[in-house]
């Protein structure tokens, strides 16, 4: 019993350590370069591209590393592929709806835009869920693994305060308490999207999730209440919240997306773990 709680404990310290790194080295890609220009700048945005899709590049290969250490075998990497064409097509699909090109040209020359709606949520997603989730879960069983593994990626959103006290833009005080506030609702964010991404095994959904989110933005409750309709913004305010809770589990039913097992570990002469 004591050799199987070492291990654990082991296994445990190997996978949040390996997320840790995992997250670290993603915001880390972002500082780089040195510049003193602000975040929205188009070069630092473009320089930030190249280092985070080097990161996301290679954070499969990591997840393999942990892989290699722990004995697990992980049939996690079928989405991590899949994810090129699912993102692919979905996104062909979008370019259909709109018969007038030049929306999204002005869209793809925006370089917020193209930060905000597709790099971010493609990368941060693919790392922060798709490389992750796989290494926290033989530790913390899957629902712990969906509350903890946002942590990692509500705590990463911290390093906005090192821009916002550099060009300070804001009291120490206020840039602190929206740097929590914003912990807050991007672990919930996060949570979210792990439960679509072990529910559905694509990251399609939650890579579309957090692009329309980030276009969408915190609602604005305040401007809801100040509103001359008033009761009408919050009745479906209201109404917006039953209906996501009432089809959270109908849509996202493994069952809708295929067989594809997305959280199956086996480790070697032991029982089998299924996660799904």
């Amino acid at each position: 019993m004591a050799d199987r709680s070492g291990g654990a404990a082991e296994l445990c310290s190997v996978s949040v350590a390996s997320c840790l790194l995992l997250a670290c080295g993603y915001v880390g890609s972002l500082y780089v370069w040195r510049s003193r220009l602000p975040r929205d700048h188009p070069t630092v945005i473009k320089r930030r591209f190249t280092s985070v899709l080097i990161v996301s590049a290679l954070s499969p290969f990591w997840v393999w590393a942990w892989r290699q250490y722990t004995g697990f075998k992980v049939l996690f990497f079928g989405p991590l592929i899949q994810l090129l064409t699912d993102y692919s097509r979905e996104f062909i699909d979008g370019l259909k709806m709109f018969r007038d090109p030049r929306i999204w040209g002005n869209c793809l020359a925006d370089m917020r835009w193209m930060r905000n709606q597709v790099v971010a949520p493609l990368t941060e997603e693919l790392v922060f869920r798709a490389c992750m989730l796989p290494m926290l879960v033989p530790c913390t069983g899957l629902s712990r693994a969906i509350v903890t593994c946002p942590l990692f990626f509500g705590v990463a959103h911290f390093h906005h305060v090192i821009e916002l006290l550099k060009f300070r833009q804001g009291t120490v005080m206020g840039i602190f308490l929206s740097a929590v506030f914003q912990f807050s609702y991007t672990a919930v964010f996060g949570a979210y999207t792990a439960f679509i991404f072990i529910r559905t095994g694509h990251l399609i959904g939650p890579v579309l999730c957090h692009s329309f989110c980030n276009y969408m933005g915190f609602p604005a409750i305040g401007a809801a209440l100040e509103h001359p309709q008033k009761l009408v913004i919050l009745f479906f305010y209201v109404l917006g919240v039953i209906l996501f809770l009432l089809l959270l589990f109908p849509l996202t039913d493994p069952t809708l997306y295929g067989t594809l097992a997305i959280c199956h570990l086996t480790k070697p002469d032991t029982s089998t773990s299924v996660c799904t």
